[in-house]
């Protein structure tokens, strides 16, 4: 076997013979090299050793789980300047928790309510652009979105029934109202304001930059770029709405997201992969990822009408991406069919599912070491071998 096909086959062996057994083969479940990036049904990022190392201690105790919930959390307060911290069940138990919290407060008999509204304020102010995939996470506490476009619509849509207002972070230069406006816009009328930023780190100041600028609540995914666990989250701000998300949640019997549980593995390995993230050079780490770049690009460089181009998302995802374009009938074979074509060999390479059939996406930052040269050799062969 080539050098560069080894590395990913020394690491397989390797996690294999940790304990004698390789659970993915006798499975037949095929691992693969991540040149796509942090999606969740690719298994999103690898844990860093020191989080693998916490999960591991956290395995061999038993704690109180309302004790461990409070510790992390206040640790986490203190490193990321916010109110209050607490672990959750990825973004997605943030966004139910955390609207409950808006709804219910710490009423005991509210909580148990949920999701019937009776009573209880019902509606949650959005704008049209940014509504997404992900706000059943909201409506799952029964409320009703209302949908908004300007700042005098805010006025207006704001009532006696307003819960809260939903901001979702990557759309923030789709919608009318930007992020610093729609922090005032909730104090205005006194509605909590609720940011998703789940995708949006690194850079690494976004882990408090919208507390900071003012929203009362803010979530952030454990399992992207923190490299934490793929099941874990923050949600971060204002000590009583935390207080009240944690009372609509686990390890409490009658609420609302009950079943979002996070135990100690979870909180033990998120907190440590905030405290391991902060202290990562980023710097460092960028050129790395613009080095894998090159490594890619520069093995297609001269094929036929091959173009190539560095793409930095501006908000979610930020980090560098290659796109690849070629005239497909001097190199007869589309992106998708090369996606499809390195998804199939051996190893198995996932590639952005951003990609279309007129342009090639390769997302670097979750690359292995060694793993930008077997992608770049089989990307040359993949397409040399549909060149005219």
């Amino acid at each position: 076997m080539p050098v560069v096909g080894g590395v990913f086959a020394a690491r397989a062996a390797k996690a294999a013979t940790a304990n004698g057994k390789d659970y993915f083969k006798e499975l037949g479940v095929k691992p693969f090299i991540n040149a796509a990036g942090t999606y969740t049904m690719l298994s999103s990022s690898l844990m860093q050793r020191e989080v693998v190392q916490a999960y591991d201690y956290a395995s061999r105790s038993f704690v109180r789980l309302t004790d461990l919930h409070d510790a992390v959390g206040a640790r986490l307060a203190t490193l990321l300047g916010a109110e209050a911290v607490m672990i959750t069940s990825g973004a997605s138990g943030a966004l139910t928790s955390g609207t409950a919290a808006c709804i219910t407060g710490k009423d005991q008999k509210a909580i148990q309510q949920l999701p019937d509204l009776t009573g209880l304020k019902s509606e949650v102010i959005v704008q049209k652009t940014h509504r997404y995939g992900y706000d059943h996470a909201v409506r799952a506490c029964g409320v009703k979105m209302i949908e908004i476009e300007t700042a005098e619509e805010f006025d207006k849509a704001v009532n006696s029934q307003t819960a809260m207002a939903l901001f979702f972070n990557d759309a923030n230069t789709r919608g009318q109202i930007r992020d610093e406006q729609w922090v005032a816009l909730g104090k205005k009328h006194k509605v909590p304001t609720f940011n998703d930023c789940s995708a949006d780190v690194p850079p690494v100041g976004n882990l408090t930059k919208w507390t900071k600028m003012g929203f009362d609540l803010v979530t952030i995914s454990g399992g992207k770029g923190i490299c934490g666990p793929q099941s874990a989250g923050m949600l971060i701000g204002r000590k009583d709405l935390v207080e009240a998300a944690r009372l609509n949640t686990s390890p409490y019997s009658d609420s609302i997201a009950r079943g979002h549980k996070v135990n100690k593995e979870e909180m033990l390995g998120m907190m440590v992969a905030v405290e391991t993230y902060m202290k990562r050079d980023h710097e460092a780490e960028w050129k790395e990822w613009e080095k894998r770049i090159k490594t890619i690009s520069d093995s297609v460089e001269g094929m036929p009408s091959m173009k190539s181009r560095t793409v930095v998302p501006p908000i979610a995802n930020n980090v560098p991406h290659l796109y690849l374009q070629w005239d497909q009938s001097k190199i007869k074979i589309s992106p998708r069919e090369v996606m499809k074509q390195m998804r199939e060999g051996d190893p198995s390479i996932e590639l952005n599912p951003g990609t279309t059939n007129e342009e090639l996406v390769v997302g670097v930052w979750m690359l292995q070491s060694g793993e930008a040269q077997i992608v770049a050799k089989r990307l040359r062969a993949v397409l040399k071998a549909a060149a005219v």
